[in-house]
């Protein structure tokens, strides 16, 4: 099978029990997979499929899609999250004598934080009111500065 030379694309492969087999994907094609008997396989076959596909695309002059591992990030994001968390977060940092923007960065980058974030959307999502009625703010984190 053909693949891309420098292929730079994200790639994963997990068992699917709905299809008894290994699934290849791209993070940067999401509707492109390979079904296979091994791990291996369902690698090598996505990595050909996406070379297939990139190889259309600029028959075709369409642009194609920059790997992820190449792109140029700025470390800034905005999330919006409800008011109360935010006053929660916020306290919490003070609390610690660390930036909020610390606490947050800190947060994002431990498993610790993950779990917090999942639990933090399931609480709001049961409470519903701040989503849809309530005014979330907006919670700016600044990767590299605290």
């Amino acid at each position: 099978m053909k693949t891309l030379k420098n292929d730079r694309y994200t790639y994963r492969v997990t068992w699917s029990s709905e299809d008894n087999e290994y699934i290849g994907f791209c993070a940067e094609f999401p509707s492109l997979s390979w079904l296979a008997g091994t791990q291996e396989e369902a690698l090598s076959g996505i990595r050909a499929a996406v070379a297939m596909v990139v190889e259309d695309m600029k028959s075709e002059n369409e642009p194609v899609p920059e790997p992820f591992a190449i792109r140029h990030y700025s470390g800034h994001f905005t999330v919006r999250v409800p008011e109360e968390v935010h006053r929660r977060l916020v306290i919490e940092a003070a609390e610690a004598n660390i930036s909020f923007n610390r606490l947050v960065n800190a947060r994002l980058n431990t498993r610790e934080g993950a779990v917090i974030a999942s639990n933090t959307k399931t609480t709001a999502e049961k409470k519903n009111a701040s989503y849809k009625s309530g005014k979330p703010s907006s919670l700016k984190v600044h990767r590299g500065r605290f």
